[in-house]
């Protein structure tokens, strides 16, 4: 995994496994990787990748069965992706709506390329 310098290690590494939620590697109360197996997955210390089984799990993303290791907690998928959304809609957006006001983008213009974009689809 490539990590880049703008967010924390054991944040990106908490947020790959919720892009592997929401693509279906792994559906609820499945088994993940083990901390360890995860870290060296990643190549990445056992201690970070703890570090973001922590940050999951007290986000109710995943939980311990003792002895049994990490599993997906119901209801995760759809937990990332509100907060994903809510995200974009506060965060990402506005900074998009400013950047197309700049460039003098349109809707029009935006609506578009959307569909350009999944006519393969």
């Amino acid at each position: 995994m490539m990590f880049n310098n703008e967010k924390a290690i054991y944040l990106q590494i908490a947020d790959r496994l919720c892009d592997e939620i929401l693509s279906g590697t792994y559906a609820e109360d499945e088994r993940i990787p083990s901390v360890r197996e995860y870290a060296v997955l990643l190549e990445v210390n056992i201690n970070t990748t703890v570090k973001s089984f922590d940050q999951l799990a007290t986000a109710g993303i995943i939980y311990n069965r003792r002895g049994l290791g990490y599993f997906v907690s119901k209801g995760a998928r759809e937990q990332i992706m509100a907060e994903r959304k809510k995200d974009f809609m506060e965060q990402r957006l506005p900074e998009l709506f400013r950047n197309m006001r700049m460039l003098n983008i349109d809707i029009e213009d935006v609506v578009k390329a959307y569909n350009d974009s999944h006519k393969d689809c």
